[in-house]
């Protein structure tokens, strides 16, 4: 994987301070206590896969964009804030290093803040299966839709096999966002050049600007993880 020099919190830590700062908020406090009784927490673990339920946005740099996200919201009726416009995430890293699990984990930590939230999460792949022209299917509504959502998680990005029409439909779902400056979480196993190449230069060029990149290191969590249940089980 490539640009190994982009830096994980840089940006998104600046702008967070001055924004919190002048709205007298400590940017050392804690996300969320993930063990608050939140409503809308509880109603999202239905929409959230199983394995992620428990899913904690512990990455300083994306525990930085819950923070500035929450703190940027506008209040609404009750005083709960509201998603915003605002820079987006792409947190890029190997096989098992665990993007899907900040990226649940931030919407679980905005949930938990009490942040007035509609989002949606979808695979590249399941997005463009969704998409794709059938009988009895709407896709260019349910395009506008995604385009339109406060928050979207668009996982696994240039996993799915690439044409013409797989890249046509990335760059109008991205522009769309791009240009309504909605965030969005985006997780990749590629680096830009290989996403570049991938999803075209119109997509490239527009998610280097909109978003902040985050990356994650170290070994695969799901050989990890299995390797431990093996050690449990010959003990």
């Amino acid at each position: 994987m490539g640009d190994r020099d982009a830096q994980p919190v840089g940006g998104i830590a600046r702008r967070l301070a001055g924004i919190l700062k002048s709205r007298g908020i400590d940017p050392n406090a804690p996300v969320a206590d993930e063990a608050e009784p939140s409503p809308a927490l509880e109603a999202a673990q239905a929409r959230i896969p199983a394995r992620y339920q428990d899913a904690v946005a512990d990455h300083p740099a994306v525990a930085a964009w819950v923070r500035e996200v929450t703190a940027a919201g506008h209040r609404g009726p009750h005083g709960a804030p509201g998603i915003a416009q605002g820079q987006s995430l792409l947190i890029v890293g190997t096989t098992g290093t665990g993007k899907t699990h900040q990226a649940y984990g931030a919407v679980r930590s905005l949930l938990a803040a009490g942040v007035r939230l509609r989002w949606k999460a979808t695979t590249a792949a399941d997005l463009y299966a969704e998409l794709r022209p059938r009988q009895g299917s709407d896709g260019e509504r349910e395009l506008q839709d995604l385009a339109r959502c406060p928050l979207l998680i668009i996982d696994d990005l240039g996993a799915a096999k690439a044409s013409e029409w797989t890249e046509e439909i990335t760059m109008r779902l991205i522009d769309r966002r791009y240009a309504l400056m909605l965030p969005t979480l985006v997780t990749t196993n590629l680096g830009m050049a290989d996403l570049r190449n991938h999803v075209g230069d119109r997509v490239a060029s527009r998610l280097t600007e909109m978003t902040d990149k985050v990356i994650l290191d170290g070994p695969d969590r799901r050989r990890t993880l299995a390797a431990q249940r093996r050690r449990l089980i010959a003990a």
